[in-house]
């Protein structure tokens, strides 16, 4: 079950969606809008056995480009 992220092309409203199946109707919870444009999303990994986190330094956060879940810094 995928977890996708989504803008609403009406209002602009950000929110995510769990997506059962390619079938599946997605509307804004905001406005009711199902016109969306598709967000790249940025995961996070857990923590390693010994505790540590995996992941440090500029691609924990998304990348060395200055992108975060909500902007990219790419531009």
């Amino acid at each position: 079950m995928p977890i996708y992220e989504y803008v609403c092309d009406a209002c602009k409203a950000r929110y995510e969606s769990i997506v059962m199946s390619v079938k599946q109707k997605v509307s804004c919870p905001h406005c009711a809008s199902e016109r969306r444009t598709l967000q790249l999303s940025v995961f996070s990994a857990g923590k390693s056995s010994n505790g540590s986190s995996p992941a440090s330094g500029p691609s924990a956060s998304g990348g060395g480009c200055g992108c975060t879940p909500h902007s990219c810094g790419c531009h």
